[in-house]
């Protein structure tokens, strides 16, 4: 599969995760001290909806598209706040042409004191998210393989703080690679919040991945899933998963009250369907 983010921005997938990145930027914030947002596939930063890339597929109007133009209970509206909130401020003349990917996202959200990097190994799309993030004194934009990243970044000065994975999915054994590099992270920084984000298109992958993480003795797992009909290996994707590790322990709950609104958003036919799931307690 490739995932590679200019085709996809705004789709089903980015719903998932940047709501989820969101209410994890919003936690953290809960306490004064400073915290790191490390970004490890992170894509150019910025898209354009009109592109050639995004109008060739059409997807973020499966996704964000419909999220904004769905009426929402107060109770998600608030969840949702965040995200949506920095959408509309790409967008203030109110046409949806602008949309923030996951390191823009993250530094829309960032107070004054937090620190942001960000690594691409693709050669003009780290050339773009550089050049979109120059003289910002709160991001670090760094050409590398992300899988580097988790060894070379961590445990980050601040000793707080997430690291977002998301990678193109191009190779045959992403899943595998992404778990092994997850869990030499997890050893060297045994207290920050990981959140891995994949298609749902290989089942036995993630079981393996979530069966590795058990084995390897990492705790407090959280897994979600949010389909809008049924993947698989031979059809576009419908659906996403996160795994987190040590998320924060309100993000449960408010999964559970906007997963089931997102499911009934986005739905696309059979198939449709939402889970919060516990892999492995504290």
């Amino acid at each position: 599969m490739n995932y590679r983010h200019a085709y996809h921005a705004g789709n089903i997938g980015d719903v998932l995760k940047h709501a989820v990145l969101a209410r994890l930027i919003v936690y953290f914030q809960r306490k004064d001290k400073a915290f790191r947002i490390i970004d490890t596939h992170a894509g150019i930063g910025k898209y354009d909806l009109t592109a050639e890339e995004t109008q060739k597929t059409g997807e973020w109007q499966q996704g964000i598209g419909k999220v904004l133009s769905a009426e929402m209970p107060q109770a998600v509206t608030d969840l949702l706040a965040p995200w949506l909130e920095a959408v509309r401020a790409l967008n203030p003349d109110g046409q949806l042409i602008h949309y923030p990917g996951s390191p823009l996202l993250a530094r829309m959200l960032a107070r004054k004191i937090d620190r942001l990097t960000f690594t691409e190994l693709h050669p003009a799309d780290f050339k773009t998210l550089a050049a979109h993030f120059q003289g910002d004194y709160q991001v670090k934009t760094i050409h590398l393989d992300g899988w580097l990243a988790l060894g070379s970044f961590l445990p980050p000065k601040e000793k707080r703080g997430l690291v977002l994975i998301d990678p193109a999915f191009e190779a045959a054994d992403e899943f595998d690679r992404m778990t092994a590099a997850v869990i030499n992270g997890w050893k060297k920084w045994q207290g920050g919040t990981y959140a891995i984000w994949y298609p749902m298109k290989d089942g036995k992958a993630i079981r393996r991945m979530h069966e590795a993480f058990v084995e390897a003795g990492l705790r407090d797992v959280l897994a979600l899933q949010l389909n809008a009909g049924k993947s698989g290996p031979d059809t576009r994707m419908l659906g996403s998963g996160m795994t987190l590790i040590n998320p924060p322990f309100t993000l449960a709950g408010e999964m559970e009250t906007l997963l089931p609104w997102l499911c009934n958003t986005l739905h696309l036919g059979p198939g449709a369907s939402w889970t919060v799931e516990a892999i492995a307690g504290e």
